[in-house]
């Protein structure tokens, strides 16, 4: 490609024939063009900025959205807490194991004494292995078409909710939501205590605030222990919808502190001994209660050493996280599950397989990572099928359809075999009737969900989870895949194969922080400037409508829109709008939705569906989402359903399209990443055109902006668990 440069106010762009509207001219590199302007501030991640916004709103946000979905895979977490360990009644005296955590965050935090042990798990009991049973044949027959869950309870817990929230002044809207959250006793829970209502996904606690004092009165107080423990939680499930599992215990007293909690010290000690968080301590050896050795170790950071002339100075204590119990029990169960599959011996049954470096490392370890790209994952599959040769059960697993095409017709999605509704069943012990389980787009697991599925896996199976660590994360709370790798604790393999074609090379760069200059003779790749977001509208729409179809051959029904967020003048809103008038106007008579739109349907967490309406009635919305019919009520369509045209990269994420428009305007500065230009730009299968706006904001936020850190506890778990099993 041949780069060019241009000033603040660009010719229009040679990139698209202004008569033609045909992709052609010169073509640029992203990143190459000069701005004298000063680089933007890059202060989050444009999908938690968006978050924000919707949030202030009062407007529940996708990620939120999503975390209200898994309330079902929550209730079986929560039976599996049961029956691991009992539980601690609020209010009463605390003692055991837990006594000792709250002493322990006590003395960390005032000094008292250095940073104590994790908060171990029992070790699980021995599973028994799995029966060796023949794989049911696979169902040939038609799926029934997928009714997505009727949101709220009953009509008349409902009903309730909506008494109780215009006594308080909230808004009715919340009601359904807080039926879902609160169950049957909803109405009761809030009077009771009206800070409840911040755990409905969308209301912040300004509006939890006036709820409360609308109910309660002259008892109403900053002080009250049921609004510090609902502050506790809610930055807690905040912080999840960012991927984080726990929080350091100072970022949570400041939370406390900036929402004018009096002594945040003491109502977060309150938190942890009612039970509403739980306490860990990172890297740490050993619970120290002993007096004697309390006192040995304040003797000796009194102590001066010899040739100074005051006191050594005490090494800093280890941070004191805090976390809610679904995503600690979540991390803990997976952790056990994933050191049961590495502890896994050799499988001679492999012996005969064809040799290779992934077949190697699966017949010496239960668990083994394969690190790639688009082009790699062929060779995960590949191993699937070497084992089906041998005799073997094996399933490879995508998120997504569009995933399954990439692995094949015989591949299932992670909802579908957690659900039962895929894949090859269950054994007599409940585990999943296979020998191999191949994971693609190994980035996309969040805690909860790879905790559910290792904990399916039997005894002897093996567990590949293949992915590009250069991608977006998941959805949902954890960092599995990165957790995993920075352990090292079992085999893992690094594919030489590399993605082919300019877009493969453009691609591959970035992962290393270089935005290259690539030639791209068939037009793979296009760049579009910009002046103004108005202007990456408009071309964005010709591009889809036009140019891509007639330059390259890809129909606009294949051309995918990506953009950095949904608001803004240029996000998924204002581009699904404009597109939407040119590619199928309508009124949108059907919940703001017409037959023939292109939607993204939020069918689980983290797993963006396409889809196109087909019709509506009274049962709801009817799609088409790839050959699947799906039902979605009524209720759901206004939290499930977006248009379709553009998404964001974090929802395309796992889904290649035949080609993709990258729209970057100027306001999108702030939200780009590494992560986000890796991901976004290997969407497009042959074609990429980038919608350029942002100038030297891209080439910095390749160079310099990494991903998005997430405090989770699963590495020092696993290495805890595994240490000395691996290099």
């Amino acid at each position: 490609m041949t780069a060019s440069s241009r000033g603040p106010n660009p010719e229009p762009p040679a990139a698209v024939d202004r008569e033609t509207e045909e992709v052609e001219g010169p073509e640029e590199t992203p990143g190459q063009e000069t701005s004298d302007g000063a680089a933007p501030e890059i202060a989050t991640d444009g999908e938690a900025a968006e978050a924000e916004a919707e949030a202030e709103a009062g407007k529940p946000t996708e990620a939120e959205a999503e975390i209200a979905a898994q309330r079902e895979l929550r209730e079986r977490i929560e039976r599996r807490k049961a029956e691991k360990e009992g539980p601690i009644e609020s209010g009463t005296k605390l003692s055991g194991r837990a006594a000792d955590l709250l002493a322990a965050v006590r003395a960390v935090e005032s000094g008292a004494k250095p940073g104590s042990a994790f908060y171990d798990s029992p070790a699980p009991a021995p599973r028994p292995s799995a029966a060796v049973v023949s794989p049911p044949a696979r169902e040939t027959a038609p799926r029934a078409p997928e009714r997505a869950a009727a949101p709220g309870g009953a009509p008349e817990t409902v009903a309730a909710v909506r008494r109780v929230l215009a006594e308080g002044g909230a808004p009715e809207g919340f009601a359904v939501r807080a039926a879902e959250v609160l169950g049957e006793q909803a109405a009761d829970a809030l009077r009771e205590d009206p800070w409840r209502l911040l755990s409905v996904p969308g209301v912040r606690p300004e509006q939890a605030d006036g709820f409360a004092r609308a109910l309660l009165g002259g008892a109403c107080g900053p002080d009250d222990e049921r609004r510090a423990a609902a502050l506790v939680t809610w930055q807690l499930e905040g912080a999840a919808l960012l991927g984080h599992t726990a929080l350091d215990s100072a970022v949570v007293r400041g939370g406390l502190a900036e929402r004018s909690v009096p002594d945040p010290g003491s109502a977060l000690e309150r938190a942890i001994a009612d039970g509403a968080v739980l306490v860990f301590q990172e890297d740490a050896e050993e619970l120290v209660d002993a007096p004697e050795a309390q006192e040995a170790q304040e003797e000796a950071s009194q102590a001066p050493d010899e040739g100074t002339e005051g006191p050594v100075e005490a090494a800093a204590p280890a941070p004191v996280l805090l976390g809610l119990d679904r995503y600690a029990l979540a991390e803990e169960s997976l952790a056990d599950g994933l050191a049961r599959l590495a502890r896994s011996g050799a499988d001679a049954r492999w012996e005969a397989a064809e040799d290779g470096e992934l077949v190697r490392a699966v017949a010496a370890s239960g668990l083994v990572t394969h690190i790639g790209g688009e082009a790699a994952r062929a060779e995960p599959v590949a191993l699937a099928g070497a084992a089906g040769a041998l005799g073997l059960r094996a399933v490879v697993a995508v998120h997504s359809e569009r995933g399954r095409r990439a692995a094949g017709p015989a591949a299932v999605t992670v909802a579908g075999l957690l659900s039962g509704g895929e894949g090859p069943g269950r054994d007599g012990d409940g585990a999943l009737a296979l020998d191999l389980l191949v994971v693609l787009d190994a980035p996309l697991l969040d805690v909860e969900s790879a905790a559910m599925l290792v904990e399916s896996l039997p005894d002897g199976s093996r567990l590949v989870l293949s992915g590009d660590p250069g991608q977006l994360g998941s959805a949902g709370a954890g960092r599995v895949f990165g957790d995993l790798l920075a352990a090292r604790v079992c085999p893992g393999v690094v594919s030489r194969t590399p993605d082919p074609g300019p877009i493969g090379e453009l691609v591959s760069g970035i992962g290393v922080g270089e935005l290259n200059q690539v030639a791209a003779p068939g037009k793979e790749i296009v760049i579009v400037p910009v002046r103004d977001a108005g202007e990456a509208v408009h071309r964005t729409v010709q591009l889809v409508a036009d140019s891509v179809p007639r330059a390259i051959g890809v129909p606009a029904e294949q051309t995918q829109v990506i953009t950095v967020g949904h608001g803004g003048s240029a996000g998924t809103r204002a581009l699904n709008a404009a597109l939407k008038q040119r590619l199928n106007p309508g009124p949108g008579r059907f919940g703001g939705f017409d037959p023939g739109d292109r939607v993204a349907y939020t069918a689980a967490p983290g797993r963006t569906r396409p889809g196109t309406v087909v019709s509506a009635d009274a049962e709801g919305l009817r799609l088409d989402c790839e050959g699947e019919p799906v039902t979605v009520p009524r209720a759901r369509v206004e939290s499930a359903l977006r248009h379709g045209w553009a998404l964001t990269a974090h929802q395309a994420a796992g889904m290649r399209w035949p080609a993709a428009v990258v729209v970057l305007p100027g306001d999108a500065a702030r939200g780009l990443s590494r992560p986000w230009v890796y991901t976004a730009f290997s969407r497009g299968e042959r074609h990429l055109s980038v919608v350029h706006g942002v100038d030297q904001a891209l080439p910095r936020a390749v160079a310099e902006i990494g991903a998005q850190e997430r405090t989770t506890r699963l590495r020092p778990l696993l290495e805890g668990l595994l240490a000395g099993a691996s290099e």
